[in-house]
């Protein structure tokens, strides 16, 4: 890992032009899970809390510096100790440490010959209070007039979007856990129950096998909850002949699955459950067979809208196909890595490349009918083509109601 670290701040530095400074924020540690900053982790490998580091060029090489937090002996017993500077070298490869109460002196001593600094900046709410990233950002620009502020978005995001091997395998023990928690939802699902707890087994496979965190806050969708994309109350009762949604992707890592899943309550989906999930099977697996690098995600979305159109005409949900955005109104795809939603440069006219992860995610929403399905699957871009790394978590009609009559069996 050391070594792989050290090369991304290597790639960093081909990207960089002299007199740069680089400052990247650690996430604070104000909730009961914590979740490091990305862009902080991706350099650093570092699971800690308030560090900071500096990555400045002059005279065409990177130097990196790391700031942590110094361990107070009379707090041990509290919070246990910090972690050490040998520790935090090993780990990240930077061998220039220091404890936080060291950085503004040294940041001070190197600003007088930067003309850049790159650093985290989102927008902010009018009244709402400035993160460490820009409160930073503003105190410097009072002080330094001369230098230039940038997202270092603009420098990471390239190097983010293609996945090495590591990477890759952690999108796949992400999805291989999630598609732990999905089969035994599909196993155990009883009418009668609540959507919480179908989110309560995908919880416990999560952290039964090790790891703490979601991606994102799983969505449990029942019955009629299903036509709302963004659902996530989690509390309703399951019906008999509902069909279930769930979103969900467990965090190896900081590394974050997202797969989506339609399945029913009873043994077998209703006639019209059937046709509308076939429809939309069908819609995913020709997007899938057309993944290959050059092809744009425009491409993939306007593709779909095609498929989908074709789809709620022989449904006879509509009768003119400019009615389709009724009943499908999102994206096929987006990238995917360290954040559920990942970093793209221009996102929908993306083109993509050998080592871009992407998602593909297809539904249909008809709130008339209660029925909403959504198919959604992790890809890997090849050289040739593309991998689904989520193949294995069943989708097939078969599949499913021969796990639901399994499961249903063992009453």
């Amino acid at each position: 890992m050391k070594e792989l670290l050290t090369e991304r701040r290597e790639k960093l530095n081909n990207t960089l032009e002299n007199n740069s400074l680089i400052l990247l924020f650690a996430a604070t540690d104000e909730s009961i899970l914590f979740l490091q900053n990305k862009n902080f982790y991706y350099f650093t490998g570092l699971e800690i809390p308030e560090a900071i580091l500096i990555m400045s060029k002059k005279g065409g090489k990177i130097a990196s510096q790391l700031f942590i937090e110094r361990t107070i002996p009379e707090r041990i017993v509290w919070e246990g100790a910090k972690m050490s500077k040998d520790t935090a070298g090993e780990i990240s490869g930077i061998d220039r440490i220091f404890y936080l109460d060291e950085f503004e002196r040294v940041l001070t001593s190197q600003l007088t010959s930067i003309e850049r600094i790159f650093i985290d900046l989102e927008p902010h709410l009018l009244g709402e209070p400035l993160n460490r990233p820009v409160y930073h950002a503003e105190q410097l620009r009072i002080r330094n007039p001369h230098i230039c502020f940038i997202p270092v978005s603009k420098l990471v995001s390239p190097l983010r979007m293609i996945k090495d091997e590591w990477e890759i395998e952690q999108l796949k023990r992400a999805i291989d856990v999630t598609g732990k928690g999905l089969n035994r939802v599909f196993r155990e699902t009883r009418s009668g129950m609540f959507e919480y707890q179908l989110e309560a087994m995908l919880q416990y496979e999560m952290m039964f096998h090790g790891l703490k965190n979601w991606g994102f806050k799983p969505i449990v969708a029942t019955g009629s909850n299903g036509v709302t994309l963004h659902y996530s109350q989690n509390r309703d009762k399951i019906g008999r002949n509902d069909l279930v949604l769930i979103d969900v992707g467990a965090l190896c890592n900081n590394y974050s699955a997202d797969i989506s899943r339609t399945f029913p309550v009873a043994a077998k989906f209703t006639k019209r459950q059937k046709e509308v999930y076939t429809e939309v099977l069908k819609a995913q697996e020709g997007i899938i067979s057309i993944i290959e690098p050059g092809i744009t995600l425009k491409e993939l979305n306007k593709k779909t809208v095609e498929f989908l159109t074709e789809s709620l005409l022989r449904l006879k949900v509509i009768k003119k196909e400019e009615e389709y955005r009724k009943y499908y109104m999102h994206s096929v795809s987006h990238f995917l890595g360290m954040d559920a939603h990942d970093v793209s440069i221009y996102h929908a006219d993306s083109i993509l490349e050998p080592g871009n992860v992407i998602t593909v995610e297809p539904g249909l929403y008809i709130e008339e009918e209660s029925i909403g399905v959504r198919i959604e699957d992790d890809i890997l871009v090849t050289d040739t083509g593309c991998e689904v790394l989520s193949a294995k978590i069943p989708k097939q009609v078969e599949e499913l109601e021969s796990l639901r009559s399994k499961g249903l069996e063992k009453k």
